[in-house]
């Protein structure tokens, strides 16, 4: 009897050990540390941390080729001194911690499946950094997306737009970058719009692109907006919200106005595609009612708010788009 198909299950089950080496790694900014070359006794005078233990890490780097080692010195590959070291342009070290925060969620997952919901998660319970990390990510992760949904959505006629828990602000930049004529609004929670305004100054566009204080959950969105971005939202919340949700921003547009719902959008039986299904689990252990949906109940929620000429966009990469319009 073959023992492949147990081996390939078997690694399959020590993933982990990889992924928590490099998490560790990000946590501790030991690429920052490593710089242009350093001893692991060196790296761990820097962190303050212990040397044995620090050297094993970094040996192991070394196997996951994220490091290079040339007799006791170790250096950075280009990969980690281009993206994880602290003096790079390109640094998403920042973004990455947010993935680092997910791991303590992820060791919940059994907790979840029994209660049907996150265990112990709370707004209040995250600081300035779980925050600021976060939206790093989102800000990281958008950035691919963006020319593929301005190519998507026709602003001919938008002036006003609402971008509903809008976080960095990275879409409504790539619109008003787009469209000369365009303003828009980045609704989030007060607690976010200080990092938003950053994002925002650093674009250039503070004049056209303002925040707009508001719980997504809750709050009006006010009147009169040609289009409604709702990007990667729906998955936080449960079908009710969302339904809820679709009815405020119906009620935020005017005549003729366009939602455009951007999210992981599974198949009718949800099973795939294979990461949207992975994904609903993510959402399933950092929230309480989120999950990832199908088009079909895309299309319910958007109808029973009132929106008509619905349609599924299927876009290159990850996510899709439901959209609808204000008649």
């Amino acid at each position: 009897m073959s023992m492949e198909p147990l081996d390939d299950l078997i690694n399959r089950m020590r993933a982990f050990q990889e992924s928590r080496v490099l998490l560790t790694a990000v946590e501790l900014d030991l690429f920052s540390a490593v710089g242009q070359g350093a001893t692991a006794a060196e790296v761990a005078s820097r962190l303050q941390s212990d040397g044995r233990a620090t050297e094993m890490l970094m040996n192991a780097l070394v196997a996951l080729e994220i490091l290079q080692k040339k007799e006791e010195v170790f250096s950075n590959t280009q990969l980690a001194d281009q993206y994880l070291a602290e003096d790079s342009p390109d640094n998403v070290r920042l973004a990455m911690m947010h993935t680092v925060h997910l791991w303590e969620r992820w060791s919940t997952l059994t907790e979840s499946v029994r209660a049907g919901g996150a265990k112990d998660v709370s707004a209040e319970g995250r600081d300035q950094r779980w925050t600021e990390a976060f939206i790093a990510a989102m800000d990281r992760n958008l950035k691919e997306r963006v020319p593929i949904l301005v190519k998507a959505v026709d602003t001919r006629n938008v002036r006003r737009m609402l971008d509903v828990g809008g976080g960095s602000g990275g879409y409504s930049i790539a619109f008003a970058k787009a469209s000369p004529e365009l303003q828009a609004d980045v609704l989030d929670l007060p607690g976010v719009l200080p990092l938003t305004a950053e994002y925002i100054q650093k674009s250039g566009l503070s004049e056209r692109v303002k925040t707009r204080p508001g719980d997504l959950l809750h709050d009006d969105f006010g009147r009169d907006y040609d289009l409604a971005l709702v990007s990667a939202i729906c998955h936080m919340l449960g079908p009710a919200e969302n339904q809820d949700l679709f009815r405020r921003c119906f009620a935020a547009l005017g005549s003729g106005g366009q939602i455009v719902v951007q999210d992981f959008i599974l198949e009718s039986d949800k099973t795939a595609p294979r990461h949207a299904a992975l994904f609903a689990l993510n959402m399933l252990v950092v929230t309480q009612k989120g999950a990832n949906y199908s088009a079909d109940e895309y299309s319910t929620w958007l109808a029973k708010a009132g929106f008509q000429d619905i349609r599924h966009v299927v876009l290159p990469g990850w996510t899709g788009l439901m959209m609808g319009a204000k008649r």
